[in-house]
C-alpha cells in the first residue's frame, strides 16, 4: 500500500551532491565512483613526475572516493534518497541550475576543509547556492571553525554543520545562522556498512597504521617496543594509509590495529580528537587499541562500552598489555565491536540520522509557527 493510500506521510525526498575537489563537472555519483581507479592524477597535482606525491594523491583521491560510494547507498525511516550527484567546483553552480523532480530536497555535503578549495570565492559560491534552495551539510572532524580561513565566511549558509570541536569557536559560532543543526561527532569510517563480511578466524597479529609526518619520537619508541615484544605478531605500516582495495584484506590478516590519535591533538580545541582508524578498524571487525593522550571524546566513550581499548599516555607495559588483550579478544567481543561499529560509525549513518534530525526540528519549528499564528 503507497504512502498517499495508506494516509501515512509521504518521505521526504532527497538528493544529495558531494563537494569532491578531486571531480570536476556535476555527474551522477555512481559513474564517478566507477571510474576513479581510472583517474589520471597527473594534471591535479603539482609536480607529476614526483611519485610520491602521485601515491599520497591516489590515496586521497580514493578516500573521497569511498565518500562518495557511501552516498550512493543512504537510508533513513521517512526519507527517500535519490541518486546521489558528485561534482568539483566547476559544476557547483550546475547543482543549482538544474531541474528538481517534485518534492526534491537538494543538499550539498562537504567534508573537512575542501570548502577551503573555493578561497575567496567561498562565501559568495554558498550564499547563491543557498538561493537557489540548495541546502548545506558540513561535516568539518576537525577545528574548521578555527583552522578554516573562509569558515566565518560560509557559516551563514550552512544548514548542518557536524563537527569535532569542543567549544566551538564563539566568534565563528555567531556567524551560524539560528536555523543550522549543530552536533559535535567525531570522525568516523568511510565505509558502507556491512560491506566487508565478518571474518570468524583471522590471523593473531596486530596492525600499525601510521605516517611519516606522525611519526614522532614518542610513537617511534611504542612501535619499537611493541616489535621487541609481539615479534612477528606485530606489523607496521607507515604509508599514511592503505589503498581502499587493500582495507578489505585486512580482516582476514590482522586481529586488533593499533590506532594514533589525531594529528593536531595538543591543542585544547582537539584535546578529544583522533582519525578514522578506529573506526574503519572496528568496522573491519579488528579490535582497536589507542593512546589515551586526552581525556573525554567519543574514543573515551566506545572505551567505557568495551569497544575500544585505551592505555594511559606513554605507559609502554599498559600499551603491551592491551596489545595482547585485544589479540586474545573472543570472536564474540569482536563480534559485538563488528556490528556497533557498522551500524553507528560509519558517515552514511551519521549524515543520514543527521538530515533526519534536522527535518524533525523544522517540522517543530513549523508547528511552533502555526501554534503562535492560530493564538493570535
Amino acid at each position: 500500500m503507497s504512502a498517499e493510500n495508506s494516509g501515512a506521510p509521504a518521505p521526504r525526498r532527497l538528493r544529495l551532491c558531494f563537494f569532491n575537489t578531486w571531480a570536476r563537472d556535476l555527474e551522477d555519483a555512481a559513474s564517478y565512483v566507477a571510474r576513479v581507479p581510472a583517474i589520471d592524477l597527473r594534471p591535479l597535482v603539482s609536480d607529476p613526475r614526483d611519485q610520491a606525491l602521485l601515491c599520497k594523491a591516489r590515496l586521497d583521491c580514493d578516500w573521497y572516493g569511498e565518500n562518495t560510494r557511501c552516498f550512493l547507498m543512504l537510508s533513513h525511516p521517512g526519507l527517500q534518497f535519490l541518486p546521489a550527484w558528485v561534482t568539483g567546483a566547476a559544476g557547483l553552480l550546475d547543482l543549482a541550475r538544474t531541474p528538481r523532480e517534485p518534492g526534491e530536497e537538494r543538499w550539498l555535503v562537504t567534508i573537512g576543509h575542501q570548502p577551503q578549495s573555493l578561497g575567496a570565492a567561498a562565501g559568495r559560491t554558498f550564499e547563491l547556492l543557498r538561493r537557489f534552495g540548495v541546502r548545506h551539510l558540513l561535516y568539518s572532524y576537525d577545528e574548521a571553525s578555527r583552522s578554516m580561513t573562509c569558515f566565518r565566511d560560509i557559516a551563514p549558509h550552512l544548514d548542518i554543520l557536524i563537527h569535532d570541536e569542543s567549544p566551538l569557536d564563539p566568534r565563528a559560532r555567531e556567524t551560524l545562522p539560528p536555523r543550522c543543526l549543530t552536533m559535535q561527532r567525531s570522525w568516523v569510517a568511510n565505509l558502507q556498512p556491512f560491506s566487508v563480511p565478518f571474518e570468524n578466524d583471522p590471523e593473531p597479529r596486530l596492525l600499525f597504521l601510521g605516517s611519516e609526518m606522525g611519526f614522532t619520537p614518542h610513537r617511534r619508541r611504542q612501535v619499537e617496543f611493541l616489535q621487541q615484544h609481539l615479534r612477528d605478531r606485530f606489523v607496521a605500516i607507515h604509508d599514511h594509509s592503505v589503498p581502499v582495495g587493500e582495507k578489505t584484506r585486512l580482516a582476514a590478516r590482522f586481529k586488533a590495529s593499533l590506532c594514533p590519535e589525531g594529528r593536531m591533538f595538543a591543542t585544547p580545541a582537539m584535546s578529544s580528537a583522533h582519525t578514522d582508524r578506529p573506526f574503519w578498524s572496528g568496522c573491519l571487525g579488528l579490535v582497536p587499541v589507542s593512546e589515551n593522550s586526552r581525556a573525554g571524546g567519543r574514543l573515551e566513550e566506545l572505551s567505557r562500552a568495551g569497544l575500544i581499548r585505551r592505555y594511559p599516555h606513554g605507559d609502554l607495559p599498559a600499551l603491551l598489555a592491551d596489545c595482547e588483550r585485544a589479540l586474545a579478544a573472543t570472536t564474540t567481543e569482536r563480534r559485538r565491536i563488528y556490528d556497533h561499529f557498522n551500524t553507528h560509525e560509519t558517515v552514511g549513518s551519521v549524515v543520514a540520522g543527521a538530515l533526519a534530525a534536522a527535518a524533525k526540528a523544522s517540522a517543530t519549528a513549523a508547528a511552533a509557527e502555526r501554534s503562535c499564528a492560530v493564538s493570535a
